[in-house]
């Protein structure tokens, strides 16, 4: 069946399309380097726009768990929060509801929310019925076909909320193809197959999964990943790493582990392209890589400064062709007599703890695949470990990233004391940890409300968080939608509806003033 009757929608949040995503100079984890053989640790970072002024409008569609296990309470907590998404929507945004059981159904359309669009959804939503089996399969390709099929596609964000509690009985989920789509998938309760869902989310381009524990309202969680795709502000986001291999002084360029993107390297030129897909409004990508420098000791004894490679990011935004952005280079200063100790500049420590959160990320892996072996002693003490390992990060303003990795891992340790809290809680939390490390996007881990970790967690995200929570306790109040949202944000922060543009020429002009140093600097 073909599911091209899609709603055209309302024209997006359209503006200025330069300096939505920017990229910082690039770190390194050493202040320099020996001009005999050696290696470099950099860090190249990209950010979104803080401002939500302009963004891509939103095709969701929500695929829905309703077999027999989600009765009662399961069921009505998802309902809540299935009408807490609608009321946020704009008619700048399409949702599409499906549900599975035994087989799949799409119950409407990708529809314009409209005000009559809404009532209408949440009148479908009000009548989900519990029973049948979990045919995840069904329901994930029936939600995949909804978006293949759009007949309007131009700046649109397409991506899918999956929501199950239970174990797939009918093929495997895990063989359909996500495309180009972001799943980002929930698992409810401890019957629910995590692992499956995990899998599923990092299958496709930057999904994750969120734990939701039984009681839990889903309300909460669902707020968390609609602040982001309701500020997606660039899509099809790309960096390029060159490295200078004829004219500099690399070898290699190797992309450090820890990196969950798509990531593919020409074997001819070196050339390295990392996916990211969509930015959310206030989102990073931070990428660590490894250069090995040739050694240059026999033509050269003085110290320079040597060029390594060239860092170019791009994306598309509003439906325009993509355009790359202005090149960045990466290069140290190579010496004689390099210190080779880690640097002591903030710069220096940024890339030092940002090595530290992937090997925390990989401890918290490393414990889990202990504690599905049964070694819970063992795993705890991985977890002891990668505490002691956060002893290291000095930061300046260091303080909120330390805590966040410290109270992750005393949750975790928590919910490793026995195997039934283990396979109750502690597996989805540590999935959860995992794939919010890998995609550096937040995820909710399903621990104790009061200690959630909010790594990755952008502005509209605690606004959403609160707005869930006041909707929980009633409701029947109302609900800002995504534009009110942003009148509140451009209110409280008048500058930011040209402040991105601003940033942008501001940055241009720097790096005019510094390209014309470096070209008068040997003459003075």
């Amino acid at each position: 069946m073909a599911f091209n009757d899609d709603e055209k929608p309302s024209a997006s949040n359209t503006g200025k399309t330069k300096g939505l995503v920017t990229m910082k100079q690039a770190k390194y984890f050493k202040d320099d380097a020996a001009l005999t053989a050696d290696t470099v640790t950099a860090e190249v970072e990209i950010n979104a726009t803080s401002s939500t002024v302009v963004r891509e409008g939103l095709d969701l569609v929500a695929v829905l768990d309703v077999s027999g296990t989600m009765a009662e309470e399961k069921l009505e907590s998802m309902k809540k929060a299935m009408v807490f998404v609608i009321m946020k929507l704009t008619p700048v945004d399409r949702l599409s509801i499906v549900t599975f059981s035994d087989g799949a159904t799409r119950l409407n359309p990708l529809r314009s929310m409209t005000p009559a669009a809404q009532n209408d959804l949440r009148a479908l939503v009000d009548g989900l019925k519990a029973r049948g089996a979990t045919n995840v399969k069904a329901g994930l390709e029936t939600g995949l076909a909804v978006l293949a099929d759009r007949v309007h596609t131009k700046a649109r964000a397409a991506s899918i909320f999956l929501m199950s509690d239970g174990h797939q009985n009918a093929g495997d989920a895990r063989q359909v193809n996500p495309g180009q789509v972001a799943i980002y998938s929930f698992g409810f309760g401890q019957h629910s197959d995590h692992q499956l869902m995990s899998d599923i989310a990092k299958k496709s381009p930057g999904g994750t999964f969120s734990s939701v524990p039984d009681g839990s309202k889903v309300s909460v969680p669902f707020s968390q990943l609609l602040a982001g795709l309701l500020t997606v502000v660039a899509q099809d986001v790309e960096l390029t790493l060159t490295p200078k291999t004829d004219d500099g002084d690399v070898d290699t360029i190797v992309v450090a582990p820890g990196t969950d993107y798509k990531t593919t390297t020409d074997a001819a030129t070196g050339v390295t392209t990392i996916t990211f897909g969509t930015l959310f409004a206030g989102e990073g990508r931070r990428v660590v890589i490894t250069l090995t420098l040739k050694d240059v000791s026999a033509s050269n004894n003085e110290e320079y400064d040597a060029p390594l490679a060239e860092a170019q990011h791009s994306y598309t935004a509003q439906g325009r062709p993509r355009e790359a952005q202005v090149p960045q280079d990466i290069q140290i200063k190579r010496t004689p007599t390099p210190s080779q100790a880690p640097g002591a500049s903030t710069k220096a420590r940024q890339v030092q703890a940002e090595i530290a959160r992937r090997n925390h990320a990989e401890a918290i892996r490393q414990a889990r695949l202990l504690a599905d072996d049964g070694l819970l002693d063992d795993a705890r003490s991985k977890l002891v470990e990668a505490q002691k390992a956060l002893d290291s990060i000095v930061l300046d303003d260091g303080r909120k990233l330390v805590t966040s990795l410290r109270a992750e891992l005393a949750q975790l340790t928590k919910l490793m004391a026995t195997k039934e809290i283990y396979e109750a809680q502690g597996r989805p939390y540590a999935l959860a940890s995992e794939t919010s490390h890998g995609r550096q996007r937040y995820s909710a881990r399903g621990g104790d409300e009061d200690s959630d970790v909010r790594l990755f967690a952008t502005p509209r995200m605690d606004t959403y968080r609160e707005q869930a929570k006041n909707f929980e306790k009633d409701p029947t109040a109302p609900v800002p939608t995504a534009d009110e949202d942003v009148k509140q944000e451009v209110l409280a922060n008048p500058i930011s509806a040209v402040s991105t543009e601003l940033a942008y020429y501001l940055r241009r002009a720097i790096e005019a003033l510094q390209a014309i140093e470096k070209i008068v600097a040997p003459s003075t």
